[in-house]
């Protein structure tokens, strides 16, 4: 069935939604400008963080650094949570250090590690001295794994219960310290004596079964493999293929160490696709708050790349100078050939990253990618190259330049598709990341293959 248009009742009522949002926006400016931040914190209370965080991020840079120092101790931690990451930063220089010690001990275990990154060094050592020793060294533990791993992602608040337990006992124990569980969780994990995970009961499995009931003989067996050193992204992955809503992590020894929710690893999937859609434009950052200069820095090196890979596309024009001086529709056909054969490759490019993000080029799947992208290559070769011939040979009444163009066409398409496929899967081999290098290679394959073909194939049949 066709979806079906949008009223004009419907129309009336975005806009009028539109409307109280922007005036909420100008009634938060104006407060800040007006220093009332009573009006502001009450405000701010009222939304859900994560609409309140979106709010703050619609202020000037000045205005919002101006309404953080404003609310202070006032600005609630969860809203500094949802806050995109370059003006939690933000909001983190801003603030005290008191104000930030006493946010520290509100939230769970993975959000203090994700404030204390943004600290600098001599700050972060400032703050944790005004901590607890149990506190510092429970905050420290996060810290003391590398960045994109689990161990910074993870939460250290959990429910784990010994395998002899009951299910009665089990709930009167989470009743009995409730102050220490974490906020959410969905699973109760079973070790033994030596803190290994053993299995898990699901919270609806726990609350199903009669008190007298072991939690050994109604655990399930984990089917994720999470460490604390793993990549943070091959973490993601197993949420995916096994549709988990949270996962216990284990050490080496298969130790029960934290626990990671879907929340953060819905945050690490958006984070990881976006960087790899920049990174395939050759672009490092895209943030809100980069200058002109930060922008300058991540674009420049790789203009620099592209800046040779385009002189080393100009020499192989230049080997056939003479062919050009005597046949110039060669310089007008040149760009269709190089423009249809790099967005060829663009193509191949896009879909093979993806795949391989998504672990679907692994063994076999790899071949059977690239024989699937030749075959398209060629089929995308055959009807194009007919299409270019005829217009070229209808254009400049020429049927040998028509001849020319369709080859060379034909040729750079089923080239685009191969390389397309086999540049990222070859980078990932040697360790490289394919969506960061890919594009760069595949654009100047392409384009060597496009202008050798054609000019080539001039020099012999036209010459």
């Amino acid at each position: 069935m066709s979806e079906l248009p949008e009223t004009p009742q419907e129309d009336h009522v975005e806009d009028v939604v539109q409307a109280k949002h922007l005036a909420l926006e100008q009634d938060v400016r104006e407060a800040v400008w007006d220093k009332d931040s009573r009006w502001l914190s009450r405000t701010l209370n009222r939304l859900h963080p994560a609409d309140a965080a979106d709010l703050l991020e619609q202020l000037s840079t000045d205005d919002f650094a101006d309404a953080v120092s404003l609310l202070g101790g006032q600005l609630p931690t969860d809203i500094i949570i949802e806050l995109r990451d370059e003006y939690r930063v933000e909001a983190v220089d801003v603030l005290p250090d008191d104000a930030v010690a006493a946010v520290l001990g509100e939230l769970d275990s993975d959000d203090v590690t994700t404030i204390l990154e943004d600290l600098e060094d001599d700050r972060r050592e400032r703050i944790l001295d005004e901590l607890t020793p149990a506190d510092r060294a429970s905050f420290e533990q996060g810290l003391a794994f590398d960045e994109d791993t689990v161990g910074r992602l993870m939460q250290r608040e959990y429910f784990a219960a010994p395998e002899f337990w009951t299910v009665g006992h089990a709930i009167d124990h989470a009743r009995e310290n409730a102050e220490a569980l974490p906020a959410e969780f969905y699973e109760v994990y079973v070790i033994d004596p030596t803190h290994r995970l053993k299995g898990q009961v699901p919270l609806a499995t726990l609350l199903r079964t009669p008190r007298d009931v072991k939690l050994d003989d109604i655990m399930e067996e984990v089917q994720s493999d999470i460490k604390g050193n793993m990549d943070q992204e091959d973490a993601a992955y197993q949420f995916q293929k096994y549709s988990l809503a949270s996962a216990p992590v284990t050490d080496d020894a298969g130790r029960l160490m934290g626990m990671l929710t879907v929340d953060d690893v819905v945050d690490v999937i958006q984070e990881e696709n976006t960087e790899d859609l920049l990174a395939l434009s050759g672009v490092r950052s895209a943030e809100g708050t980069d200058t002109v200069l930060d922008s300058v820095k991540a674009r420049a090196p790789w203009l620099a790349v592209n800046l040779l890979t385009a002189f080393i596309a100009s020499g192989i024009i230049s080997m056939f100078e003479t062919t050009l001086d005597r046949f110039v529709q060669l310089a007008i056909l040149m760009p269709v050939v190089a423009a249809l054969g790099g967005n060829a490759g663009s193509q191949g490019l896009a879909v093979a990253v993806r795949a391989i993000a998504e672990r679907e080029m692994d063994g076999d799947a790899s071949r059977r990618a690239i024989v699937r992208e030749t075959l398209t290559g060629i089929a995308n070769g055959v009807i194009f190259a007919i299409g270019v011939a005829a217009i070229a040979g209808f254009w400049f009444q020429s049927v040998a330049l028509a001849l020319t163009i369709g080859i060379a066409m034909f040729a750079t398409f089923v080239w685009a598709g191969f390389s397309g496929v086999i540049v990222p899967l070859g980078l990932r081999k040697m360790g490289a990341d394919p969506a960061v290098a890919s594009s760069v290679f595949v654009l100047t394959l392409t384009d060597v293959m496009a202008f050798f073909s054609f000019l080539g194939l001039a020099t012999l049949i036209l010459l």
